[in-house]
């Protein structure tokens, strides 16, 4: 679904990771991935990573991704994975923050309805190649 989730966004060539790679990412202690079934099928998922935020002292939890495959969107999938999240990040009051595409309207409407905070924030990415003279010096 991760594929799936890059196509839908039109980012499949930044995804480089195979399933064994997979297996040793999903085994970390700061990573979460929660799968929704439909009859023993995979129909969604939801992933984030414990991060720490210096501000605070104290832990976030940085969702990645949220995915519905076609077909199961509108059916309550999403709220529910959501929630799931909300309960794991629950006890210890972690704040929950992700990022939206500004032309996805769906999404934030749908964050909305959760009870989200939207705010405009531009996403800076430096990758190694647009750093590297600067890390030469």
């Amino acid at each position: 679904m991760v594929r799936e989730i890059a196509e839908h966004e039109d980012q499949s060539v930044h995804v480089h990771v195979d399933g064994g790679r997979w297996r040793t990412l999903l085994a970390r202690p700061d990573v979460v991935v929660l799968l929704a079934e439909r009859d023993g099928r995979a129909v969604g998922y939801v992933s984030a990573v414990r991060q720490l935020h210096l501000w605070t002292g104290g832990d976030v939890l940085a969702l990645d991704d949220l995915y519905i495959r076609p077909g199961h969107r509108d059916a309550g999938v999403g709220r529910r994975l959501m929630a799931a999240l909300a309960s794991l990040a629950a006890p210890e009051q972690l704040l929950v923050r992700w990022g939206v595409e500004v032309d996805n309207v769906d999404a934030q409407r749908f964050y909305r309805r959760l009870g989200a905070t939207l705010r405009p924030k531009i996403q800076a990415a430096w990758t190694p190649a647009a750093y590297a003279d600067a890390a030469r010096g």
